[in-house]
């Protein structure tokens, strides 16, 4: 086990839908994937779907980010500042009954005046709290897609230099390259996930069993 980060596909998409998503973990694998732990995503219903189905048994983590952004979406913004430094602290607490807690407290004290935001709050809070479960980890690292988000945002600011692409296959070709280029440095780089933590977590599943 590598313990450390890699991109293990690329593959050109027509649409997001739970049919692409599921031909993608498929393949995976087919590969050799397996013992899937836990995945972080966005809330799109095709993508979370094809994940609990195609890795039956493991943990969805809703990414805390977008969850704060969609939840913001629904706030004026002349509160926008003051209701985003009481929703963070939800993540911040030391175990999830605490951030249920503080969340609790949080939604009842501002419902009346921010029901939408409430509501999207709770309707999806429980999914954004899974990376609790996994406590030998860092939990900045896998409570949130930034780590993604950060790499599609260098992706489109390189493609976005070439300007108009002749077709596909050239496209796929850049972005291959430069994710390439990702992996190497990520390869070099020291351990993402310290044995010792895997160990752990390895142990605990297996009481669990």
């Amino acid at each position: 086990m590598r313990r450390k980060r890699d991109i293990l596909a690329i593959e050109p998409m027509l649409e997001e839908s739970e049919a692409t998503y599921k031909t993608l973990f498929e393949g995976l694998k087919a590969r050799g994937l397996q013992d899937v732990w836990l995945v972080v995503s966005d809330a799109h219903k095709g993508l979370s779907k094809a994940i609990r189905e195609s890795f039956i048994g493991c943990s969805w983590q809703r990414c805390k980010v977008h969850m704060m952004r969609n939840v913001l979406s629904h706030i004026p913004s002349r509160d926008k500042e003051r209701f985003a430094v009481r929703l963070k602290q939800i993540w911040v607490q030391p175990d999830d009954q605490t951030a249920l807690s503080y969340a609790e407290h949080l939604m009842d004290t501002e419902e009346k005046q921010d029901s939408a935001a409430i509501q999207t709050l709770e309707e999806g809070l429980e999914d954004t709290l899974q990376f609790f479960h996994f406590e030998e980890m860092d939990s900045r690292k896998i409570s949130s897609t930034n780590l993604l988000e950060r790499l599609n945002k260098e992706i489109r600011r390189r493609t976005r230099v070439v300007g108009v692409f002749p077709n596909q296959d050239s496209y796929i070709r850049l972005v291959t390259s430069y994710l390439m280029e990702y992996s190497e440095e990520w390869s070099c780089a020291r351990s993402y996930i310290q044995p010792k933590m895997i160990q752990q977590i390895q142990e605990k599943r297996l009481l669990a069993a």
